[in-house]
C-alpha cells in the first residue's frame, strides 16, 4: 500500500464519521484518533487532500442541510438553527445570511418553501435558459450513493479524496452527478445516484478499486438547462424543465437518467453563485 493511499483511507474515515455525526460537537482530538495521525498535524494533511478544513466542511454541510430544511419543511427557523449547531437565532441568521445572501426567513418566504413539493404542478412563471447540445461519450470515475440526493455530498467528498491522492485530476476535469430515480416515485432512502468526475485518457486498472468504479455517459442529443443558485432549490427547476419547457419544445425525453455538470466549486463559491448545467437526453 502506497503512503498516498494510506493517507487517503485514513482521512476518508474522518469524512465518513463527520457525515454520520453531523449533529454532534466537533472534537478535533477524536477525529485525529479516527485518522490515526498526530493531533498537531492531521488537519493540515486533511486540508491538503480535501481542499478545505474539516471545520469548514462541517459548516458547509450544516448550512446545506439548513437550506434544505428551510426549503422543504415548516420546521421553526430557530429549531433549524439549533440543529445546525448555532446557539441562538441571531448567530444562525448572521452565518446563514453571509453564506446565502439573505436571512433564513427571507430565504423561506421568497418562494423557497414548497409545502407539497412533489404534488405541485410545474410553475409556468419560472424561466431558465435551455440550449440543445450534441455530446460525445464521457468516461467517468464514480462513487455510488444511495439515499437522499442532498446526501450525495458525502460521495463527492469521498471521490475528491480518492482522485486527489491518486493524482487523477487535470485542468479539464469535470464534476458530474447522475441521478437514476425520480424522488416523486421512489422512497428517499432508496434513491440511487453517482458522484462522478471525467476520467483521464489512461487509468491503470488497479487505481479503480473500491470505492471507485468506472461508468460511461453515452453520446447523444441533450437539452441543457443552466441553473444558478443553491443545490437545495433544484427540484422546482426540474419540474419546470420537464413539465413546462419540454411539452412546449416539440422534443421528447429519451429513456436515460438526467445528469448535472457542476461548473464551479461549492467549497469556494457562495451558494447563490453556484452554476449547474442539467442534462436531459432527447430522443433522436
Amino acid at each position: 500500500m502506497s503512503d498516498d493511499l494510506s493517507y487517503e483511507r485514513r482521512l476518508l474515515r474522518v469524512t465518513n464519521y463527520v457525515h454520520e455525526h453531523l449533529d454532534e460537537e466537533l472534537d478535533l482530538n477524536k477525529l485525529a484518533e479516527i485518522a490515526c495521525m498526530s493531533p498537531y498535524h492531521w488537519h493540515r494533511v486533511y486540508q491538503g487532500v480535501f481542499g478545505e478544513s474539516v471545520v469548514a466542511m462541517v459548516k458547509r454541510l450544516r448550512l446545506q442541510r439548513a437550506a434544505t430544511l428551510l426549503a422543504r419543511t415548516t420546521a421553526p427557523i430557530e429549531e433549524i438553527g439549533a440543529l445546525s449547531g448555532y446557539p441562538n437565532l441571531h448567530s444562525f441568521t448572521r452565518i446563514f445570511s453571509a453564506a446565502y445572501g439573505m436571512p433564513p426567513a427571507r430565504f423561506r418566504k421568497e418562494g423557497r418553501y414548497l409545502p407539497s413539493l412533489f404534488n405541485l404542478p410545474a410553475r409556468s412563471d419560472l424561466m431558465f435558459p435551455v440550449e440543445i447540445r450534441h455530446t460525445t461519450e464521457l468516461s467517468l470515475i464514480c462513487v455510488p450513493h444511495t439515499g437522499s440526493y442532498m446526501g450525495i455530498s458525502q460521495a463527492f467528498d469521498t471521490l475528491n479524496a480518492c482522485i486527489t491522492s491518486r493524482q487523477l485530476t487535470t485542468p479539464t476535469t469535470r464534476w458530474i452527478g447522475i441521478f437514476l430515480d425520480d424522488p416523486a416515485a421512489v422512497e428517499e432512502t432508496q434513491l440511487r445516484s453517482f458522484a462522478c468526475v471525467t476520467a483521464p485518457e489512461s487509468i491503470p486498472v488497479p487505481i479503480l478499486e473500491a470505492p471507485l468504479m468506472s461508468k460511461q455517459l453515452a453520446a447523444g442529443k441533450y437539452a441543457v438547462l443552466r441553473y444558478k443558485g443553491p443545490y437545495s432549490e433544484m427540484q422546482p427547476v426540474y419540474q419546470w424543465f420537464c413539465g413546462v419547457w419540454f411539452p412546449a419544445s416539440g422534443y421528447e425525453i429519451d429513456d436515460a437518467p438526467p445528469y448535472e455538470d457542476y461548473l464551479n466549486n461549492p467549497r469556494e463559491t457562495p451558494p447563490l453563485e453556484l452554476l449547474t448545467d442539467i442534462y436531459i437526453a432527447i430522443k433522436p
